[in-house]
């Protein structure tokens, strides 16, 4: 059996992954091959897809680009006159990610698509194009999601609030005519490429990504599992704290409150909620030190007791960064089977979460972490402050074994291996525990 697994990116949230999919498949000797666009990382059997050479052309489309290149040198300033990127650049800076199903590469030109027995779809956005890839195609694809966008309007995650209020509560999002027009465009565009494509399986890692896709009209009518994610016990390890605060040069007398994601401002990860419930009790959190991972702000450089590591993509150091932690808290508004958290709770450190998504499916409420009433600054706060006074008794070794078991490598890439086999030889789907 051939695999050939396909993502935009190596690096990311989604890449990783991916990633690790990729290497648990070629541990259980699949022959596994991964295409991405940008590619960054030295992975085993990982290649670049040749974005020139591959490009869907038309006499059209070459009569467009010379005559671009023509107005070019004549010293005109050509701008982006699509009305994708009107839209883009329209939206609000604070919410996640939007992606159109049209880009000018075609997969199936690929030489490693050709050779593959089975396409594994990640996260593709500005690389598959759904017209010409599901037109041209005749192998079995298995979709694995890692947010919406597959079967969307457009949007990676259907945010209903943006942003937070004065008294703590997210606040309702109102869409604009144009939005509304453009998510049904996208839409009904995604529909048409798949009307006559049947070959198509679709996998999400949480119970609350494949109920999503299930009610959508892109992917409602396609087979579907729900596998999640894996993680190789080797690489996310328990350190002590002492050995792992000395790393970053933390404290070892102080609580420390972890935050990971890869930017602070993206509303939908609910960094202002978990800020805001500290801020405001500073009695309350006086001996406790809040550590963010990811992208720096400059803005929040004035906030006491905060301190900004900046990304970590290392392993040791993630593995550091987790075990330095009391606990790790992820105030997401809506999240699939966030691999931070996955990530903390195989470093033993217990996370404390809002009840978003798949971040359910993984805390055990009182046994690998605890899970907020609901979406507010006054309900973190109230568990935030629980967890400091004691109120809780978490072993880190508990909480790593139960990882293992339920979230281990292998264990995912069997699982896909089953569905491939399944998929393959015709065979009726039963993926799940």
């Amino acid at each position: 059996m051939k695999v050939l697994i396909l993502n935009t990116y190596d690096t990311g949230g989604a890449a990783n992954a991916c990633i690790r999919l990729h290497e648990g498949l070629l541990n259980a000797d699949v022959d596994s091959k991964l295409l991405v666009l940008h590619k960054k990382k030295d992975v085993k059997h990982s290649y670049q897809f040749d974005s020139k050479r591959l490009q869907k052309k038309s006499i059209l489309n070459k009569i467009n680009l010379y005559f671009r290149k023509f107005l070019k040198k004549l010293g005109f300033k050509i701008k982006k006159s699509s009305s994708t990127h009107s839209f883009i650049s329209q939206r609000n800076k604070e919410l996640d990610l939007f992606s159109f199903p049209q880009t000018k590469f075609d997969i199936t030109k690929s030489d490693l698509y050709k050779e593959a027995d089975i396409i594994n779809l990640h996260w593709t956005a500005n690389f598959l194009d759904y017209q010409s890839f599901f037109k041209k195609n005749k192998k079995p694809v298995v979709w694995t999601l890692h947010d919406m966008n597959p079967f969307t309007g457009g949007e990676h995650y259907i945010e209903k609030f943006i942003g937070i209020s004065n008294s703590g509560e997210p606040i309702p999002r109102v869409l604009t005519e144009y939005e509304k027009t453009t998510f049904k465009n996208v839409e009904n565009h995604k529909l048409k490429a798949l009307k006559h494509f049947k070959d198509l399986t679709i996998s999400a890692p949480s119970q609350w990504l494949l109920e999503e896709s299930k009610k959508s009209k892109v992917f409602g009518n396609y087979k579907s599992v729900c596998i999640p994610y894996g993680l190789d016990s080797k690489k996310f390890r328990f350190c002590s704290k002492i050995e792992a605060r000395n790393h970053f040069n933390l404290p070892l007398d102080k609580k420390i409150i972890l935050f990971v994601a890869d930017s602070l401002t993206n509303s939908r990860k609910g960094f202002a909620y978990l800020l805001k419930s500290i801020v405001n009790s500073q009695n309350e959190f006086s001996d406790t030190i809040l550590c963010a991972v990811g992208k720096k702000n400059a803005d929040l450089n004035h906030i006491p007791n905060l301190v900004q590591i900046g990304y970590l993509s290392d392993y040791d150091s993630l593995s550091y960064c987790y075990s330095a932690a009391d606990v790790f808290v992820i105030p997401s508004i809506m999240d699939n089977l966030p691999n931070t958290v996955l990530e903390s709770l195989m470093c033993g450190t217990p996370v404390i979460g809002f009840p978003s998504g798949g971040i359910v499916d993984m805390i055990e409420h009182g046994v690998n972490g605890l899970i907020v009433k609901d979406k507010t600054v006054d309900s973190l706060r109230t568990t935030l402050v629980d967890f400091i006074n004691g109120g809780y008794n978490f072993n880190p070794q508990v909480i790593r074994d139960r990882t293992i078991v339920k979230y281990n490598l292998a264990k995912q890439a069997n699982k896909y291996l089953e569905l491939f086999n399944n998929i393959l030889n015709n065979e009726n789907l039963d993926c799940n525990d």
